[in-house]
């Protein structure tokens, strides 16, 4: 038998040959439903249950064939381990007829009945995405656990989307399981300017997850895609809630469409990035960038602009130029400056300055990153040398150019960045 992922009881050897969606998207739809059940401080018994119901199958499917209806199979069966637990265990004893009743709500009788309907754990999906956003928990944290409960990941593929020790991503969510153990806190929603100030944190929560996986590279960890696509899962979950129906919320969920729109075209194979005058413009996803243009319209109800509205803004701008020429530079410039009144962090007037390259030239972004107040900050990062590289190579300053793209090599962390820069390089010395 192959390796056992304890998180989700998948082998390496199953997963070659079962779909590997259905075990994490499952996993996720029935520890969501389960922490209605067991409450937030006993999330680890729903999280046990479920694993053990995935084991099940993982020794049972490999010799009777995998069930006509597999998700409603994890279903009924996660629904009889529940029980059990129940039944056995002292601490549900006061309330073990409350639970079962609610147990048999549960869709289907049989194994090739129906599974968990949306309807039935979209309520508790937006309480838990709440719940694991309390703000006594940092934000790593919280996208750890969001991940976890939520999706269905295992302590491994997180760490690898950040690219930290397993470790650390174990130790994340037990402080966070026993800070919920600890604390009142319940799936009950807040109200009043609590759920304003909670929902911020849902936002910028769901904002840090989509933005692992953009800088994850194809093929390594979990894939940038997988990543960005559960954000954007959650992200329609919540404005689809009265709790978050509100156009900042719509407007973070446009800047992840229409940036995920474009995130099958930057690979060119294992680990390869085109840049974006590089990128075949046929290859975005067409469907994506028609929602995100919808959520776009129905962010703009707010007469305040938020950063999310404004990079989403520069998002539609990319979008909907037909080619790199034809961009409307002097619009998204517009845009940045705007941002840059938001978060004037060091990142964003980066950015501004290469789009201030195509408005201006090389040698005006240059003198705009050289006058970036909190340029020091920055010198540590591969991008503002990467940046510098490119700007020094469009003035045909090869040498200045290689020294940048050097340096920016060796601070890069993850593959498709160093082969990137490594090909920026070897094209400055003429290789």
């Amino acid at each position: 038998m192959g390796k056992q992922d304890m998180a989700t009881g998948v082998t390496e050897s199953a997963a070659a040959g079962w779909p590997e969606h259905l075990f994490r998207r499952e996993a996720g739809n029935l520890v969501t439903a389960l922490a209605g059940v067991f409450g937030l401080h006993r999330l680890e018994v729903a999280e046990a249950v479920v694993q053990e119901a995935l084991v099940r199958a993982l020794r049972i499917w490999p010799f009777h064939g995998m069930p006509r209806y597999p998700a409603a199979w994890l279903t009924q069966t996660t629904k009889h381990l529940a029980l059990d637990t129940i039944q056995r265990e002292a601490n549900f004893e006061h309330k073990q007829q409350q639970l079962i009743a609610f147990m048999a709500q549960w869709p289907g009788r049989a194994a090739d009945s129906a599974p968990l309907r949306e309807a039935d754990i979209r309520e508790t999906r937006i309480r838990l995405l709440f719940a694991c956003c309390h703000p006594q928990l940092s934000p790593e944290a919280q996208v750890a656990l969001i991940l976890r409960v939520l999706c269905g990941f295992s302590a491994a593929e997180i760490a690898g989307a950040f690219l930290i020790a397993e470790s650390a991503i174990l130790q994340r969510l037990a402080d966070a399981r026993q800070m919920l153990r600890e604390k009142p806190v319940t799936l009950a929603l807040p109200d009043g300017a609590t759920l304003f100030a909670r929902r911020e944190q849902v936002l910028h929560s769901l904002f840090l997850l989509f933005n692992e996986g953009c800088k994850a590279a194809g093929g390594e960890a979990l894939g940038r895609a997988t990543l960005c696509l559960e954000a954007i899962r959650l992200a329609e979950s919540l404005v689809a809630h009265p709790a978050g129906d509100q156009p900042r919320a719509h407007a973070l969920l446009a800047l992840m469409l229409l940036n995920g729109a474009r995130l099958p075209a930057p690979a060119e194979g294992a680990g390869n990035m085109l840049r974006l005058q590089e990128q075949d413009r046929s290859q975005w996803d067409r469907g994506l960038i028609a929602r995100g243009m919808f959520h776009l319209a129905r962010a703009a109800a707010s007469e305040k602009l938020s950063e999310y509205h404004l990079q989403a803004g520069i998002a539609a701008v990319h979008c909907a130029a037909p080619s790199y020429a034809a961009t409307d530079w002097a619009q998204i410039l517009e845009l940045y400056d705007q941002l840059l009144a938001h978060d004037d962090s060091p990142h964003v007037a980066l950015n501004r300055a290469v789009v201030l390259a195509e408005v201006a030239g090389p040698q005006a972004a240059i003198a705009a990153v050289m006058a970036i107040p909190d340029l020091p900050m920055l010198k540590s990062h591969y991008l503002l040398h990467a940046v510098l590289g490119e700007l020094e190579f469009r003035q045909n300053n090869l040498r200045a150019a290689a020294t940048y793209f050097h340096t920016a090599v060796q601070l890069a962390e993850m593959k498709s960045e160093q082969l990137y820069l490594t090909r920026r390089l070897q094209t400055c010395l003429g290789q």
